[in-house]
C-alpha cells in the first residue's frame, strides 16, 4: 500500500505518526509544507519538516507539540544578551539541526536531499518530502499590514485577523523531486488536520501538485482541523470564520474543493452537509493510540 500525506506541523504532525503506526514500513510519504520557512540569525530553519520529523523519530516535545523533547534554550538566551534577534525560538538541540541543514544548502544540497539524509539519521522509514525545493514562502494579509508567516505567527501572537493569504515564489515554484512520482501511484492520498490557509495550500500552491491532485486516480481524503466547530489549536477557527464565512465542515471542505472526494469530520460537528462525503469519527488526537485509531479511520475511508 502506498499513502501519501500532505501535512503542516502541530496536528498534521500528531496525524502522520497515527498513519506510521497504522501502516507498514515505507508505505507513507509524507508532503511537508515549506511555507513555514525563514532565515534567522543566518539560518535555515524548516518548522513543518522539523515538526513531522522529531514526531516521527519520537523526539518531539509533547506537551508542546514542537521542538525537540528535554530542550534547553542557552544560547537563545546569549543570543537575547548580545541583542540579537530572539523572538523565534530556537532551542540547543534544534540549533544542531539547523546549523548542519544550513551549510548543507549552502555547499549546494537541495531541501528534498538534506530532509532525506536528516531522517536516515534518525532511522525513519516513512518518508518526508518538500513539498518545493525552491524558496516558497507565506505572506499573511491583515489590517495591520502584511506580514511574513512567522512574524505575524509567532512575533505577532497570529493577534492580527487575517483577510488574505499569499504564497510568495508559487509561480516559479516546482514539485520537489518525486512528489509527483509518488502521488501518481498512490492507493491514498490524504490531506492532514491542518489548517487549510496556512499548511495545506502552501502545498497546493505548487501547481504541478494541485494539478496532480485534481488528475488524481485514486481517492483524496481530507481530515477537518475543527473539533465542535473550533481549532484545537491555532488560528484555523478564526480564519475560517473571517475568510470563508464559517465552521461548518461544509466551509472546510470547500476550501478543497475539486481535490477530495471526503472529509472525515469531528462527531461533534455531526449531523452537518457538504458537496462531498462526510465521514464521522473521532478525530481529536489526545495521544499516540488516538492518533492510529483515527488513522484508521481515514485509510478505511479512502480505501475501503
Amino acid at each position: 500500500m502506498k499513502v501519501v500525506l500532505l501535512s503542516g506541523g502541530g496536528g498534521g504532525a500528531r496525524f502522520a505518526h497515527g498513519l506510521d503506526d497504522a501502516l507498514e514500513p515505507g508505505e507513507l510519504t509524507v508532503v511537508g509544507n515549506v511555507g513555514d520557512d525563514l532565515e534567522i540569525l543566518g539560518l535555515s530553519v524548516s518548522p513543518d519538516l522539523d515538526s513531522l520529523l522529531y514526531m516521527l523519530a519520537g523526539l518531539i516535545d509533547e506537551d508542546r507539540g514542537w521542538g525537540r523533547a528535554g530542550e534547553t534554550w542557552n544560547a537563545l538566551a546569549s543570543v537575547d544578551a548580545w541583542g540579537g534577534e530572539s523572538w523565534f525560538r530556537l532551542g540547543d538541540f534544534d540549533l544542531g539541526l539547523h546549523l548542519v541543514r544550513t551549510s548543507a544548502l549552502r555547499e549546494g544540497v537541495v531541501l528534498s536531499e538534506i530532509t532525506a539524509q536528516l531522517s536516515s539519521r534518525v532511522g525513519l522509514q516513512s518518508r518526508i518530502v518538500p513539498a518545493t525545493d525552491g524558496r516558497l514562502r507565506t505572506d499573511v494579509v491583515t489590517p495591520a499590514g502584511t506580514f511574513p508567516f512567522q512574524e505575524w505567527f509567532v512575533g505577532r501572537g497570529h493577534r492580527d485577523e487575517v483577510d488574505a493569504v499569499e504564497y510568495e515564489g508559487a509561480d516559479e515554484a516546482e514539485a520537489a523531486p518525486g512528489v509527483l512520482e509518488v502521488l501518481d501511484v498512490a492507493d491514498a492520498i490524504l490531506l492532514a488536520p491542518s489548517n487549510p490557509y496556512l499548511s495545506i495550500w502552501p502545498i497546493l500552491a505548487v501547481e504541478a501538485i494541485r494539478e496532480a491532485i485534481e488528475h488524481r486516480k485514486t481517492r483524496c481524503v481530507a481530515v477537518s482541523p475543527l473539533v465542535g466547530g473550533a481549532a484545537v489549536t491555532g488560528p484555523a477557527g478564526r480564519m475560517l470564520s473571517r475568510m470563508a464565512g464559517g465552521t461548518s465542515p461544509r466551509h472546510v471542505a470547500d476550501r478543497y474543493e475539486g481535490l477530495i472526494d471526503a472529509l472525515v469530520i469531528d462527531e461533534t460537528d455531526a449531523p452537518a452537509e457538504a458537496s462531498v462525503e462526510l465521514i464521522v469519527t473521532q478525530t481529536l488526537i489526545r495521544d499516540r493510540e488516538s492518533a492510529r485509531r483515527l488513522a484508521e479511520d481515514v485509510l478505511e475511508a479512502a480505501c475501503g
